[in-house]
């Protein structure tokens, strides 16, 4: 399918949101109940059969999905991406889901500010100044010197830069593998580092958590189909503004399920962290065409 049809691109990038937000409100009820790392290993139990599912019946099979030329990266990738959400899951308890994802919201722009010495990309001074406007976003929702700063803000700050790092190492091994490989990896890595180390954290779930973790599995691959559909159909660049309504369906969770308070300084960075995030986007979709209209600047 073509990637032509933007508007069923937006509606799929906003229905991956809402499931995301849904996945992110079940994940912060279960850690409270259990140990995160035991709620985030059943979790990538079934996202890994999922993947591995995927994969056998993509064309080549698993044969094909499995062969890598960075398989150092690839794992590492895989490792990565289970410790940020662990991380994230944490700052979901200690304080949050109205915070966490307002501070999190700054990952594009740490993608941004490292793509020069990772990629070798060049960042213009536009998408700098929005970098720059950004991290005041991220002051003004963490107030120090106004209020007594939380160490727990700690806590997404360290999840927002570790899914910068794992995105940026998408991108680049993405230059010698495949984005289905890359995918299964996550999936697969993923899966297996989560047992290694929630095993040890097993403990009974009563009936009606289990069917709050089921619904946590079934978001996980849900969302993550809605996201594979909306790329095939739209091009990344129209739609990744609209990623950025996982924060406002995140609040509405955390607000109406969780009795958690949007206070006025959370909603002014946000919005600073945001407009400067999309505004990245539109200057790096903007660069892209450079290749085609030299005349462009950054």
């Amino acid at each position: 399918m073509g990637q032509n049809n933007v508007r069923l691109g937006i509606i799929l990038m906003i229905a991956t949101t809402i499931i995301f937000a849904v996945q992110d409100g079940l994940s912060k009820h279960l850690a409270q109940e259990y140990n995160v790392f035991m709620v985030v290993m059943i979790r990538y139990w079934f996202f890994g059969l999922f993947v591995v599912t995927l994969a056998a019946r993509a064309q080549g099979g698993l044969k094909v999905a499995i062969q890598t030329k960075q398989p150092i990266l690839q794992i590492f990738r895989g490792l990565l991406l289970i410790a940020e959400i662990c991380i994230l899951v944490s700052a979901f308890i200690v304080i949050g889901l109205v915070e966490s994802h307002a501070i999190f919201a700054a990952y594009p722009l740490i993608v941004a500010a490292l793509s020069g010495p990772i990629l070798g990309e060049k960042v213009g001074w536009r998408r700098w100044i929005a970098i720059g406007v950004g991290f005041i976003g991220v002051l003004i929702i963490l107030r120090p010197g106004f209020a007594v700063f939380s160490p727990f803000a700690i806590v997404p700050i360290i999840s927002c830069t570790m899914f910068a790092l794992y995105s940026l190492l998408t991108r680049y091994v993405a230059r010698k593998d495949s984005a289905a490989t890359s995918f299964f990896y996550t999936g697969f890595v993923g899966a297996i580092g989560m047992t290694a180390v929630g095993i040890w954290y097993w403990e009974p779930m009563s009936a009606t958590d289990w069917a709050y973790m089921a619904g946590l599995c079934i978001t996980g691959v849900s969302g993550h189909f809605c996201l594979i559909k909306c790329l095939e159909v739209a091009e990344a660049s129209a739609v990744q503004p609209f990623a950025y309504l996982q924060l406002v369906f995140a609040a509405l969770i955390g607000i109406t399920v969780f009795s958690e308070v949007l206070e006025l300084h959370v909603a002014i960075g946000s919005a600073i962290v945001m407009t400067a995030g999309i505004f990245t986007v539109w200057r790096e979709h903007v660069k892209s065409k450079k290749l085609n209209s030299p005349s462009i600047p950054d």
